[in-house]
């Protein structure tokens, strides 16, 4: 089996999905960047500064969205309800460039467990990860479950 070191997380920054993914990294001491639209733009203002993300030459979700499934060696979505808009764009992108990709359906019962995700992590041997799903306005509650998903993951990770 592969092993893999967890060595920075990256995402768009936007509210919901993106910053509980560099939130919790933060905790767990993992570094972070990623791409984000020119002005820092989302969906409650300016990204804040204390996210050392680099921006875009556009305005456009989508371009940031390429770039860091591109960047990334793997693309982890965390989703409440049905994938769609922004999310569902990264989850055909990352297959578009062969790129492993996993959607932890937070609000089934039954989606993988943290323990799950970590083991996916280590089969392939990802070192940059892209956090991706739903900003908040589109899914309420989505950064705080996701946070407290993502501590989980990082805490089982060896780095």
């Amino acid at each position: 089996m592969k092993k893999a070191r967890l060595e920075k997380v990256i995402s768009g920054g936007q509210t919901g999905a993106d910053r509980a993914g560099l939130d919790a990294a933060l905790k767990c001491g993992i570094p972070v960047g990623g791409f984000c639209p020119q002005g820092r733009r989302a969906e409650d203002g300016a990204i804040p500064a204390t996210y050392p993300l680099t921006e875009t030459r556009s305005r456009s979700y989508d371009v940031r969205t390429r770039m860091n499934v591109r960047a990334a060696d793997a693309t982890l979505v965390l989703n409440l309800g049905e994938l769609s808009g922004g999310t569902l764009s990264t989850v055909e992108y990352a297959a578009r460039r062969n790129k492993p990709c996993l959607v932890v359906q937070l609000d089934d019962a039954g989606h993988a467990t943290p323990q799950a995700v970590a083991e996916w992590l280590r089969a392939n041997a990802v070192r940059t990860l892209n956090i991706a799903g739903p900003r908040e306005g589109k899914a309420p509650g989505i950064r705080a479950l996701a946070r407290e998903f993502l501590e989980q993951v990082f805490g089982l990770g060896e780095r």
